[in-house]
């Protein structure tokens, strides 16, 4: 490549890294709120190291990996399930004291989170990059600042407007929501909807989790009282 065209696409680099790592920073986010604050700290590093591997691993066999049939379509569903799981979980000072296996527990559903996710991120990371191994690995290595800081950024928002959890689970609704579309499997059918449905479709799936999640929160909150 010349050296007008690797800036511009580092630069592509730097944008499509801050697009596609903010749903990577927010599951890490989510998963290590409900953590005590001496664990906080290891589970967004354990789990960025984690977001990281996955990716160097994944960057090889991606555009393979994305046309098994129904491959994204399992993966979307196992983001719904989690984000629902981390919308209806109560923060630390809210929830029971977590023993010894919370910090464990934590870092693997975020490695089962982030795997999901990176599959499309590693995609679009080795597009840009178009095979130049270089920028590949600058591609990675940039993600790494942005899920930790934004991680813990977004902690502390949380901490202070406890409702930014349900849009951290509405975002990981619409990625799932974007990733079954993708499928390869069930292309027939959605190659049969119309584009209005499927620019629709992702958040649906949002606004759908949603109001399962206050439906869930609502019956737990009356059984309690």
């Amino acid at each position: 490549m010349e050296m007008l065209e690797r800036i511009t696409v580092f630069m592509e680099l730097v944008l499509i890294n801050l697009l596609l790592s903010g749903d990577n920073a927010i599951i890490i986010a989510m998963t290590a709120r409900r953590l005590p604050l001496h664990l906080r700290r290891k589970a967004i590093w354990w789990g960025a190291a984690a977001a990281v591997l996955l990716r160097c691993v994944l960057t090889f066999g991606a555009v393979i990996i994305l046309e098994i049939p129904f491959l994204q379509t399992a993966g979307a569903i196992l983001l719904l399930v989690i984000a629902m799981k981390l919308m209806l979980d109560k923060p630390q000072h809210e929830a029971p004291k977590i023993g010894p296996g919370g910090l464990k527990h934590a870092v693997w559903t975020i490695v089962v989170a982030d795997f999901v996710m990176s599959l499309d991120n590693v995609l679009a990371v080795a597009a840009i990059a178009d095979r130049d191994i270089a920028l590949l690995v600058i591609g990675i290595a940039m993600s790494i600042p942005i899920i930790i800081w934004g991680s813990a950024f977004i902690i502390r928002l949380m901490e202070r407007v406890p409702g930014l959890v349900y849009a951290g689970g509405c975002l990981l609704a619409y990625t799932a929501g974007g990733m079954l579309l993708e499928d390869s499997g069930i292309a027939p059918v959605v190659a049969g909807l119309p584009e209005g449905a499927k620019q629709a479709f992702p958040f649906l799936a949002a606004a759908t989790l949603l109001v399962v999640a206050w439906g869930a929160r609502w019956r737990n909150s009356s059984r309690n009282a």
